[in-house]
């Protein structure tokens, strides 16, 4: 006699990026493995193709995860993994006002959402003719986007997320564009135009959760931010 199949759940989530609806089922003990396998293995390629693989098959191939920027793809990983093991998760926090305890608290999964900026803009006006216009980083990029990374690698990123470039009325899209020839454009600009695509990146829409916490010690209350899906499990 054969075994019951067994039919996960669906949920419904709003894509951060565009505001349309997803349905969305939670991942299955397969795919936990794998990501598990993966992070273990800690080799950023496998970790970025676990997490691609389980948003596509959890969302039923709606979403291509190297496509989508960055934070809907944090977004709807903090959504998986509410559904799939539990909304609530305990994550350990530095006291803001002595830097020194650590205090341990409950996050819900569910009230974290994605930050915007209201100042925050694509568009990097060069002079009155010429503008850039920026992509939010993907999947393929997050290993390149770290904290004190190298100049080289600061421009490499910013290159790859230009998306066009626009002459007047002339647009000229970033696959019609040499490397050669974006590097010279990037390096023919103005600091100030070079500080505008640096301000794209920091203002940029992010994952992120702020919580209250009460230093045992002190006694005082601080609030702490918490962003990026690896704070929530730390």
């Amino acid at each position: 006699m054969a075994l019951p199949k067994l039919n996960a759940p669906t949920y419904e989530l709003e894509l951060p990026s565009t505001g349309e609806k997803i349905k969305y089922r939670p991942f299955l003990v397969k795919e936990q493995k794998n990501l598990m396998l993966a992070v273990e293995s800690e080799e950023d390629s496998q970790i970025k193709n676990a997490i691609a693989e389980l948003i596509s098959a959890c969302t039923f191939e709606k979403i291509k995860p190297f496509e989508v920027p960055m934070f809907d793809i944090e977004y709807m990983f903090l959504r998986l993994r509410g559904k799939s093991v539990g909304e609530k998760v305990k994550v350990n926090i530095l006291c803001p006002d002595d830097n020194e305890t650590r205090v341990d608290v409950n996050i819900d999964l569910e009230k974290v959402g994605v930050q915007l900026e209201e100042e925050h803009t694509n568009e990097i006006n060069v002079t009155d003719d010429i503008k850039i216009i920026m992509r939010y980083p993907t999947l393929n990029d997050m290993d390149q986007i770290k904290e004190n990374q190298e100049i080289e690698q600061t421009f490499d990123v910013m290159k790859r997320c230009i998306a066009e470039i626009h002459d007047g009325e002339t647009i000229h899209e970033r696959i019609d564009i040499s490397e050669s020839e974006l590097d010279e454009f990037v390096e023919s600009l103005t600091t100030s135009s070079f500080e505008k695509m640096q301000e794209f990146f920091k203002t940029m829409p992010k994952v992120l959760h702020v919580v209250t916490v009460k230093n045992p010690k002190t006694k005082k209350k601080g609030k702490v931010i918490i962003e990026g899906i690896q704070s929530f499990f730390e």
